[in-house]
């Protein structure tokens, strides 16, 4: 048998959600399990008035970002339109569309106190002719079921009663979602649709199209089986938000998480590999992924979990392979693609090369993503520290003991071993003589030097940064202090 034929057919209406990309991913791993398998993507564009252009460039910088590479497409849903259209006419000359001229209101006013949703028929039987204020309609079996075959949800049952003579096309010819699609998957020969639970809906419509098309045009294209990925939640076990959680793939690229850590953390949305680990090599997921695995259940996007794990595959990079992945947060003048609003605020000229170099592995251990970097080596490479107002009225303007513990290291540091070892060791000595644990005593220094209370190893930091820029930073801070 032939390899399975997956698409991923998203509107450009929007960011790529997370639930899309991880629609796509699985989507990928059932062809990829396959040597003949083929992931498709089709830009599902025909909503002109919602549809726009930047949106579909980044639905495929998205997918290219995660290394969802493609064996066909993208394409337009838009170009097949001589393809929707003829569905339509087999259609009509099969009996399976009528004409109705109704408008909302007409219906809303039909119905009366009945709030029942969906369309009462009407026209079903007035037998109207094409017109500019005419729609198009299915004619949905009154009696029966349609049985949804779900491979994750088992067997989903519609009574064909519930189902309304939903409309296929509008009165301006322009076919609606539901033919179009069902049109595009029997025409690329679609094996499964594999797709978020809110399309569920959709199922028992796109089967009966199908099922139609099939007898019409006398070809009997298989179905398509069908898989509703469980919905995903935030923190509250809502579902998420495009305006109130962080639900765009783009801005996890922007903040520097890799990709294939964000590739994993999707993965695992719904479904599990087997095993305890939760950090997983790509090919073994890929291996190990199967349909009818995925959970039904609601599945959370815990972004703290996210960013755990995007740590976890920063600390397992060798050193080469950090200092490449952190350029375009460090020195995007030199790299291929730039974070949007994302940089360091210092210049080319300032940026030393070969300290950062030095720096980095300080900074791969204690980091999330790539956009913490700058923020936390950036005195490193300015003139003048930047400085945490909060910090700084914390660890010194306020706290007279701290300001006499700089003055004490300004002398002691003239005059010690300039390694990280040293002045460790000097620092904990101060802070003896004040009665201070070594934590207390290298708060306000750290603060005078790099301007946060947080940041790489301090004395290491020191170390680097050299003796005449530690103790400039350190009588600037003190003369700051009394200000």
């Amino acid at each position: 048998m032939a390899g399975p034929r997956v698409r991923f057919a998203p509107s450009p209406t929007g960011f790529f959600h997370v639930g899309s990309a991880r629609s796509a991913l699985f989507n990928w791993f059932v062809a990829r399990q396959h040597a003949d398998g083929v992931f498709i993507l089709r830009i599902e564009d025909t909503d002109a008035d919602r549809n726009r252009e930047e949106w579909v460039d980044g639905i495929i910088a998205a997918m290219q970002w995660l290394g969802l590479d493609l064996d066909e497409g993208p394409f337009r849903q838009s170009d097949n339109h001589p393809a929707h259209e003829r569905s339509v006419e087999q259609l009509i000359a099969g009996g399976y569309l009528y004409f109705c001229d109704c408008t909302g209101d007409d219906v809303a006013a039909r119905k009366g106190d009945n709030k029942t949703p969906g369309y009462d028929g009407f026209c079903r039987d007035r037998h109207l002719e094409r017109g500019p204020t005419t729609a198009l309609r299915f004619t949905t079996p009154r009696e029966g079921h349609t049985i949804v075959r779900d491979v994750i949800r088992g067997d989903v049952d519609f009574a064909n009663a519930t189902v309304d003579d939903f409309v296929v096309a509008k009165s301006s010819g322009a076919v609606l979602y539901a033919l179009a699609n069902v049109t595009d998957d029997r025409n690329d020969r679609i094996s499964h649709v594999i797709r978020g639970e809110e399309h569920l809906s959709n199922a028992p419509k796109q089967i009966m199209l199908w099922e139609a098309l099939n007898r019409v045009t006398q070809v009997d294209v298989p179905l398509a089986v069908y898989a509703h990925l469980p919905l995903l939640v935030n923190e509250q076990r809502k579902k998420l938000s495009k305006r109130k959680d962080p639900v765009a793939t783009e801005s996890y690229r922007d903040q520097g998480y890799l990709p294939e850590a964000f590739v994993n953390y999707l993965a695992l949305l719904g479904w599990s590999p087997r095993g305890d680990e939760e950090i997983v090599p790509l090919s073994q997921l890929v291996e190990q992924f199967r349909l009818e695995d995925v959970s039904h259940s609601p599945a959370f996007f815990d972004v703290k979990k996210l960013a755990h794990m995007n740590g976890e595959y920063i600390r397992k990079l060798n050193p080469e392979d950090f200092l490449e992945r952190s350029a375009p947060w460090v020195r995007p003048w030199s790299a291929e693609w730039r974070p949007t609003d994302q940089g360091p605020r210092w210049s080319e000229s300032q940026f030393d090369e070969g300290l950062f170099a030095r720096v980095a592995p300080l900074v791969q251990e204690r980091i999330t993503t790539f956009a913490e970097i700058a923020p936390m080596v950036e005195f490193f490479f300015l003139e003048e520290v930047i400085f945490d107002d909060a910090a700084f009225d914390k660890a010194i303007r306020s706290d007279v003991l701290a300001q006499t513990l700089l003055a004490v290291a300004i002398e002691r540091f003239d005059e010690v071993d300039w390694d990280a070892t040293s002045l460790h060791e000097a620092t904990i000595e101060i802070g003896e003589a004040f009665g201070l644990a070594l934590r207390k005593a290298q708060a306000p220094i750290r603060c005078a030097v790099t301007g946060s209370l947080v940041g790489p190893p301090l004395f290491e930091s020191l170390e680097l940064l050299g003796r005449s820029r530690t103790l400039q930073r350190l009588n600037d801070a003190l003369a700051r202090s009394s200000q």
